[in-house]
């Protein structure tokens, strides 16, 4: 079965209360998670399988967690995803679904 591809462009990747990039990228590919800076630079990177992925308690609907390597970083994405052809993140929901997808725990 092949690996489900996520990209996702323009989300505000946090660590603690500091921002590291306001306009960062997600990416699943070939069973990694990689957190990048706007300018491409790697922020983090793990296997799928090694990551967690979670909505927080008591925050809005376009944030999601993950923790990677020991460090928790805090993913500001979209409410819904965008309309097709228009930019933006995609939504906080589908970047959970994709890591549980990618890492073979469902979906």
């Amino acid at each position: 079965m092949a690996e489900p591809e996520f990209r996702a462009t323009g989300v505000r990747i946090g660590k603690g209360l500091r921002s590291l990039t306001r306009a960062g990228q997600v990416r699943i590919s070939d069973g990694r998670l990689q957190l990048l800076t706007s300018y491409g630079s790697e922020i983090d990177s793990a296997p799928v399988r090694a990551v967690r992925a979670s909505k927080p308690w008591f925050a809005p609907d376009d944030r999601a967690l993950a923790d990677l390597n020991g460090t928790r970083y805090l993913l500001t994405l979209g409410e819904r995803d965008p309309a097709p052809g228009r930019p933006g993140p995609p939504a906080a929901r589908r970047f959970i679904e994709a890591v549980r997808r990618a890492a073979g725990r469902g979906g």
